[in-house]
């Protein structure tokens, strides 16, 4: 797999990991072991979380499973044609409210997204393709999946073993490479809003 830092460069010293990882879309369709996946889970497991409530919660399907048709059927169709050849689908939810007082709690997206990052830095570290998505159907997915009131759906991510570009659609295999960032002072301003 290519890392980032062969074609992107910070603007000040991170880590490499930081650098390295990124989002392709060629999957081999190879099974990934129970092992494997675990150790993702694992990682989103130590996220910080207000309260250490850990309000992110994560359904999944593996590939030739009774569940696979469903996950993959909530797909647009752009992101189907490449996901396909994913070894696990995940679709990442958190808990709108404590549970320790049933109180709202305003950061279960943001917590939701730090237990992401962990799960896809986990994965990029075992030479694994994560990728995350929003392009599916939320409603679908609330119903078909039977998530209840109380959580929000939140994101889907597809996993697997790295494939050939080639076996992505043709309008897609340009894309698959590490991007850029824009620049960090349009994205931070000390004090106010001045964007």
């Amino acid at each position: 797999m290519i890392k980032g830092s062969e074609s992107r460069k910070a603007d000040h010293p991170i880590e490499a990991i930081l650098l390295d990882r990124w989002s392709p879309r060629a999957m081999s369709g190879e099974e990934i072991s129970t092992d494997e996946l675990m150790r993702l889970f694992e990682a989103a497991r130590w996220a910080p979380s207000s309260f250490n409530a850990q309000q992110w919660r994560a359904l999944y399907a593996r590939r030739d499973t009774e569940h696979w048709p469903s996950f993959l059927g909530l797909l647009v169709e752009g992101n189907k044609s490449w996901a396909q050849n994913a070894a696990v689908l995940v679709l990442f939810i958190s808990r709108t409210t404590f549970e320790h007082n049933d109180k709202p709690s305003v950061s279960h997206s943001y917590d939701t997204g730090a237990a992401w990052e962990n799960f896809a830095l986990q994965g990029f570290q075992q030479g694994l393709v994560v990728h995350g998505m929003q392009g599916f159907d939320y409603e679908r997915a609330r119903t078909e999946l039977k998530i209840p009131d109380g959580f929000r759906v939140e994101a889907m991510a597809a996993v697997g073993k790295p494939g050939a570009k080639e076996t992505l659609p043709e309008k897609l295999r340009a894309k698959e490479s590490p991007n850029e960032r824009r620049k960090l002072a349009e994205s931070i301003c000390e004090g106010p809003f001045r964007f």
